[in-house]
């Protein structure tokens, strides 16, 4: 399928869709989940461009809905659909399923309904596909606690381009790695020359770095599922709660993706936990240690009486000695007690490991003062071999992590891309189990309808009485006002656009032929002016001549002129569909006159009402064939005569006969 050849694909969106893996396939699947990862297309977009691909890939031409009425319907039907989905993809993609004339497109919607209608629908599956949404492309990753090392320029700029993630450094000796060593966790040096070479700090050479990339930048592997790890999760949930076939072992896969952060990092390591806590509770900790240590110190000065003989006295005033020899004298033993305290504190509090405790320990210098202070310079370096210890083992199990995880991407999208296709199937399942839909058979000419409800009444679907119609040609349906005559129509034309969509519909049973067009005209608000009324016929004068095997329902016509030139007016419109070989229901009050002025026996069905009661119209929904409903005026016109003696009614009645 060449993307430029679909309507409304641009050679931008062309380039865009481009992008992804199988574009071609998302398109003929009307995957708008992968299509709407393409660089700047949204999820509706995405489904108007699948909807595009479709008609193309089934040589549809479209305009099947051919007048806004019954655009009207469809997009009530698509809004009772799109309502049982969960996702909003669901929503996006119920989009995708539109009423086609064309027979391949129309079968292979009823295959995917037929296994959706197979489908059991269950809370626990509905709870758990509120978690799925589509997959994200992870934002670009940076890592700053890494970088590569080169002296060659033309190596600097391939490590560039191969690994943009991580900073690269020129580099003239060893000296230099030396000082980016001080500066990074990690140094992966690209040049054999190193080899062999001693640096203090961690310093790797690796030549082929640049053809592995996961090995020193694991992030790029994981921030794939770090981004989508909920929606991947939400996914595993739906795939053990419907018990759908899933593309891998899904405990192995959310074992893996329990080790992985949000934001990345490691997760559910007690190391990597305790480094981090150590880092982020440090300076309250040598804090609270200097308070440990002074406390313990003005406590043993509170409680000691110190004498000084005079000469000693002098001899460290002379000196310009103050409370510092004071201590390191008379309370030696205190303040190593004090410092001590404070060592442990430290330690014990960060629960330091033996080496960061040794370095931990000389955070509290020997030499006696008051108050007893810490060495920031101490401070800093323990800082230092925290975070630098945190980061090489992060680095270390993200690249088993990633090791695991790098090759799961496609079950990954398999599992969401499934969780989202059977929100779809369970909306289609919903529907249909809602309003007692079955699916129609396509075969003969017309439409037959056996117990069907619209949808598109405002009340309950257990409300509405079934009705069964059948259309076979060109007729009039006449009947009492309120009777119901517009809810057949709407009825009709609810179960024409599902059938056309490949969906299921609201009847028992229903038989119809594909039918190239639906042409329905609601009811004209008022008589129309002249320029109004031209534009009226003239639609009518192109539907009559390109009208074969479509289907037009039109709502009391007569309201667009006068009784007596309507009347005409739409025998002739009746006339010409028959020649024509279309499908039409005409509603009108004046199905009497136009019968007589037609030339051709038209049939004339009813919507008959049984009588009045309590002043309500006793209604039989289902219109009787060949049959000229009476109008309400007759009916009222019978029950007055039938409570008369006078002879006034019965004369009045005689003039309906």
């Amino acid at each position: 399928m060449e993307l430029s050849a679909i309507p409304g694909v641009g050679a931008k969106t062309a380039d865009a869709l481009a992008e992804l893996d199988d574009p071609e396939a998302a398109l003929r699947a009307g995957d708008v989940a992968t299509l709407s990862r393409a660089p700047g297309v949204s999820e509706g977009r995405a489904a108007r461009i699948a909807r595009a691909a479709i008609r193309t890939e089934h040589d549809d031409p479209g305009g099947f809905l051919a007048t806004d009425r019954a655009r009207e319907v469809y997009r009530e039907l698509l809004g009772e659909l799109q309502a049982r989905t969960v996702t909003d993809y669901g929503a996006k993609r119920m989009e995708t399923f539109y009423p086609s004339a064309a027979r391949s497109r129309i079968d292979e919607v009823r295959a995917f309904t037929e296994c959706a209608m197979d489908r059991e629908v269950s809370e626990g599956v509905l709870d758990a596909l509120a978690g799925v949404e589509p997959l994200q492309e992870p934002r670009d990753v940076s890592v700053r606690d890494r970088c590569l090392a080169t002296t060659d320029g033309e190596t600097y700029a391939r490590a560039r381009e191969a690994i943009p993630e991580l900073p690269v450094e020129v580099v003239d000796d060893a000296r230099g790695l030396a000082d980016l060593a001080r500066g990074y966790s990690t140094v992966v040096a690209l040049d054999e020359t190193f080899a062999g070479v001693e640096v203090e700090g961690d310093v790797r050479v690796e030549p082929d770095t640049l053809s592995d990339p996961v090995e020193v930048v694991p992030e790029r592997a994981l921030a794939f599922f770090a981004t989508n790890r909920d929606r991947i999760r939400a996914a595993i949930a739906v795939h053990r709660a419907a018990g759908l076939d899933a593309p891998c072992d899904l405990d192995d896969l959310e074992s893996a993706l329990s080790g992985l952060a949000e934001d990345g990092g490691i997760a559910g390591d007690e190391e990597v936990d305790r480094l981090a806590t150590a880092l982020d509770d440090l300076d309250a900790a040598v804090g609270m240690a200097e308070s440990v240590a002074n406390d313990r110190l003005r406590e043993a000065i509170e409680e000691r009486d110190v004498t000084i003989e005079g000469a000693d006295l002098l001899s460290l005033v002379e000196r310009g000695a103050g409370v510092d020899s004071l201590l390191s004298r008379e309370l030696a033993d205190e303040y190593a007690a004090a410092v001590d305290a404070a060592r442990d504190h430290l330690v014990e509090s960060l629960d330091l490991d033996a080496g960061e405790a040794e370095v931990a320990r000389r955070a509290f210098g020997d030499e006696p003062t008051y108050p007893v202070e810490h060495e920031e310079s101490v401070v800093s370096r323990l800082r230092e071999d925290v975070n630098a210890a945190k980061e090489r083992r992060e680095t270390r199990l993200k690249r088993e992590l990633a090791d695991e995880l790098a090759d799961r991407r496609a079950d990954a999208e398999a599992l969401v891309g499934a969780a989202l296709e059977l929100d779809v199937e369970l909306a289609v399942a919903r529907f249909a189990a809602d309003y007692d839909c079955t699916l129609p058979a396509f075969d003969g000419s017309g439409i037959e309808i056996e117990g069907g409800r619209s949808l598109l009444l405002d009340v309950t679907h257990d409300e509405v009485d079934p009705v069964d119609y059948g259309i076979d040609g060109v007729a009039l349906l006449s009947g009492v006002n309120s009777g119901g005559k517009t809810s057949t129509l709407d009825l009709v034309a609810s179960v024409v656009v599902l059938a056309q969509m490949g969906l299921p519909v609201p009847a028992k049973s229903v038989r119809l032929q594909r039918f190239s067009a639906l042409h329905y005209h609601a009811k004209t608000q008022g008589t129309l002016d002249a320029g109004a009324f031209e534009s009226t016929v003239r639609e009518f004068a192109d539907v009559a001549d390109g009208g074969a095997d479509s289907l037009v329902l039109v709502d009391e016509l007569e309201s667009i002129t006068e009784p007596g030139a309507s009347a005409k007016i739409i025998a002739g419109i009746l006339e010409a569909l028959e020649e024509n070989g279309a499908s039409a229901v005409f509603v009108s009050h004046l199905a009497g006159e136009i019968r007589e002025t037609a030339n051709f026996s038209v049939t004339v069905d009813g919507i008959e009402a049984v009588g009045l009661v309590d002043g309500e119209l006793v209604v039989n929904r289902s219109p009787v064939k060949d049959h000229l409903a009476r109008s309400t005026p007759e009916l009222i016109v019978e029950k007055l005569a039938g409570e008369s003696e006078g002879a006034f009614y019965d004369r009045l009645l005689e003039k309906f006969e």
